[in-house]
């Protein structure tokens, strides 16, 4: 039986030991935005077009083994469809509410307000 996916603001869980961090933004995204060590990549969707990745089923699969996974994208718009995706799989799954960036402030600029980022979490830049 699948449960509904969780929203998780923070990424505690995978600090624990109980949860593997998935990051399911693009290649692209991950290489010229920055990136949080340690986390799996597997792409919802792949640049350019943002197809729907074929093989999102069997990797997110091996990417949980037997974990909890919490899910990353750009914003949470990606994250929580993949973690829906991935509870259908039968995986226990948790989105992460504000993503890597963050919403968009008056001048439409990322990671000001919000993300991964703004909450000076773990992450690199190439």
């Amino acid at each position: 039986m699948s449960h509904p996916p969780r929203s998780c603001p923070r990424a505690g869980l995978t600090q624990a030991g109980v949860a593997v961090l998935v990051d399911v933004r693009t290649d692209a995204e991950r290489e010229w935005v920055g990136f949080v060590p340690g986390a799996v990549p597997v792409a919802w969707k792949q640049w350019p077009g943002m197809a729907m990745n074929p093989d999102f089923d069997t990797q997110v699969r091996l990417a949980a083994g037997d974990k909890k996974l919490v899910l990353l994208c750009r914003s949470g718009v990606r994250s929580i469809a993949a973690a829906k995706r991935a509870t259908e799989l039968g995986l226990e799954a948790y989105n992460i509410l504000e993503g890597f960036e963050g919403d968009p402030d008056a001048h439409a600029h990322r990671g000001q307000q919000g993300g991964w980022r703004h909450h000076a979490l773990p992450w690199r830049q190439n």
